[in-house]
């Protein structure tokens, strides 16, 4: 099995080379283009923190690197192409950092954490700054902050936009952190993010940063992109981090997302492998926080919702009216690059697992749903063996399952990963996936679904 190796060349004076094995393929970044300015979003990042009188510490400047690398090894080395499995990857980074001994400590962690978002085999090796490269960021300086007292995530989902409401609500000054993917996901997400400012104008700062990392061509010239896309919260994570860094103090992170999505307790045996997220699984969150303790980072990610179902979010939600406003502008469809997002009206498929869950939360809160899908569940013929049916079939399996045997919930939520820091709350995880698994019982129970078109 060959591995892949990726590593990092910041401009001319940046002489290193990876030893690169007989069983390796070796692709190269270039960090800085022709007039020696940040490549990939970074220079942007940078002047857009600068704007709000912000400035990553090193060591945040590094987790931008890394993410960089983790991001385009995750999103240009394809499954199919490269693994045995058809999913498992050997993947290896070269990252040159500001801060060798912290990182050369984190090695291990971040494997571990890397491995399991993205089921494949990383091995990371760090290398010291080149020299000869002027450092993009120093320690010395400190810029003065604007009050900010936190980071939250905006993804433009629903879980994300209750969780802004609900911080505003509280009186939190806080910094938003996006991620921009693709062109029309990424509009949505920025029409949302200005409602929301006007929502609470006159009332809270409201600020955000994204970044819109992209790539040009392959890294690898007869090889395919990989839509799996399962590490792309490292770089969403690595944003709010550094942005985190930026405040001099400690700082909390925000990661709002529901219980039943965060415990992600596969529907039937065969999707343990299947490109289901654990962005927000336990074990995922607490490894993060390790690291950062390692790299003696003063911050600490906390997901606000764990114990929440989706539709207790929107039931529980702070403003009420704010939400009702906004949340049919929220997106939560797990397939935001297909055609039907453009100019159609409605922007969710209405069948994939989050807008399954998605249709639950709102009928189980408020007996209606805002959101306009591609799909009438009730009308449209469904089939197992087509999209439209395929989570559907797996929802009414895990459900027959869950009521068959009750107590078989205690067991499912230890399938998608080690629960062992959690012991104290796992009947709390019970429930809130049983909880959860209620909510979408009332969507899809009844539903008919053909075995064949």
């Amino acid at each position: 099995m060959t591995r892949y190796v990726v590593s990092a060349k910041f401009g001319v004076k940046d002489t290193h080379r990876p030893l690169v094995n007989s069983d390796e393929r070796h692709a190269q970044m270039a960090f800085l283009n022709e007039s020696q300015h940040l490549r990939y979003g970074l220079d942007d990042i940078l002047k857009c923190l600068k704007r709000l009188k912000l400035k990553p510490t090193s060591v945040g400047f590094d987790f931008l690197v890394l993410a960089t690398m983790v991001h385009s090894a995750d999103t240009r080395v394809n499954r199919i192409q490269t693994s045995q499995d058809a999913w498992t990857r050997e993947l290896r980074l070269v990252v040159p950092v500001l801060n060798h001994h912290k990182w050369i400590k984190a090695t291990d962690v971040l494997q571990r954490m890397l491995r399991f978002l993205t089921g494949d085999l990383w091995s990371i090796d760090f290398r010291p700054w080149p020299s000869k490269v002027k450092a993009p960021i120093s320690d010395g300086l400190k810029l003065t902050t604007n009050g900010l007292d936190s980071i939250s995530l905006f993804s433009g989902g629903l879980d994300s936009l209750i969780g802004a409401i609900d911080h505003l609500e509280n009186g939190a000054k806080t910094l938003f952190v996006s991620h921009g993917g693709e062109s029309t996901v990424s509009k949505l997400q920025s029409d949302l993010f200005d409602e929301l400012q006007k929502q609470f104008v006159g009332r809270a700062n409201v600020d955000r940063i994204r970044w819109g990392l992209r790539f040009q061509g392959q890294l690898y010239p007869d090889m395919k992109g990989e839509s799996s896309t399962r590490g792309r919260s490292f770089l969403f994570f690595s944003l709010a981090v550094a942005a985190g860094t930026s405040l001099r103090k400690d700082f909390t992170i925000r990661v709002p997302e529901n219980g039943l999505i965060a415990l992600n307790v596969p529907l039937d045996v065969t999707r343990l492998g299947s490109n289901s997220t654990r962005t927000t699984h336990p074990f995922y969150m607490h490894r993060w926080n390790e690291l950062l303790s390692i790299l003696e980072i003063p911050g600490a990610l906390r997901n606000p919702y764990w114990n929440r179902t989706k539709g207790e979010m929107v039931s529980g939600c702070l403003n009420e009216k704010t939400l009702k406003a906004l949340a049919p502008m929220s997106m939560s469809c797990a397939h935001p690059s297909q055609d039907r997002y453009i100019g159609s009206g409605k922007p969710h498929c209405g069948y994939c697992l989050p807008c399954i869950i998605r249709r639950a939360s709102f009928m189980s809160s408020w007996g209606k749903d805002p959101t306009g899908y591609q799909i009438d569940l009730t009308k449209d013929r469904l089939v197992s063996t087509a999209a439209n049916g395929q989570q559907i079939r797996a929802f009414q399996y895990a459900l027959s399952r869950l009521a068959a045997d009750p107590d078989v919930a205690q067991s499912l939520v230890f399938k998608p990963g080690p629960l062992r820091e959690d012991s104290d709350i796992i009947p709390d995880l019970v429930d809130v996936y049983r909880r959860g698994m209620g909510e979408v019982a009332k969507v899809v129970g009844g539903l008919k679904v053909y075995s064949e078109g």
